[in-house]
């Protein structure tokens, strides 16, 4: 973790990412492209936690609704971050009406903030099957929990700014992230321990 309690390679990026976003507020449609490349992956598994296989069509909506609104954003990379999940988050809980299903958990890839890049169809299975078996983690915590931790994990955001998104305060929301990520280890040691037995 970075200053703040932020992902370290959150921060490293926020300052480009915050000087695309300016640019593409004056009409760069190139800086547009940045500042979804960096936003995108993150996103895109915060969604997958809540819609599951909708994400991309959820994204894809919360996208249009980005680009309408970027003149009304004010603030900086690690702001953009917070306001855009906000929009995918209300996008989802719309999708999830009209559905009538309850959100689900989904994967904590640390690398899902990653630029997206060429990958290789050996590099892409095996990021498959790490996805499924963080899924099967996940799906184990509350939902409070699963949401904070990929917010936090995830998309990068600070305390502070998951709260806002999730309307909570920063103090329940770096609870539930503590406390799922607690659970997370706990889940991850009992396979290790369950798998070494097995040999």
């Amino acid at each position: 973790m970075g200053q703040g309690g932020e992902p370290r390679h959150a921060q490293a990026y926020d300052g480009e990412l915050g000087a695309a976003v300016a640019r593409a507020q004056e009409g760069d449609e190139e800086a547009f492209a940045v500042a979804y490349r960096f936003v995108q992956p993150g996103l895109l598994g915060y969604l997958r936690g809540l819609v599951d296989d909708d994400a991309e069509d959820v994204a894809s909506d919360a996208w249009l609704e980005i680009a309408r609104d970027l003149g009304r954003f004010r603030g900086d990379g690690a702001g953009f971050r917070g306001w855009t999940a906000t929009i995918a988050r209300h996008r989802a809980l719309d999708h999830l009406r009209r559905k009538r299903v309850r959100p689900r958990a989904t994967a904590l890839e640390q690398d899902v903030l990653d630029l997206p890049g060429p990958h290789s169809t050996h590099d892409q299975a095996l990021e498959s099957m790490t996805t499924e078996r963080a899924l099967d983690l996940v799906r184990r915590l509350p939902r409070d929990q699963a949401e904070a931790v990929l917010l936090r994990v995830v998309v990068g955001l600070d305390g502070p700014a998951a709260a806002r998104v999730l309307g909570k305060r920063p103090g329940a929301v770096r609870t539930a992230a503590h406390r799922g990520l607690k659970r997370l280890a706990r889940h991850l040691e009992e396979e290790v321990r369950g798998g070494a037995r097995e040999r």
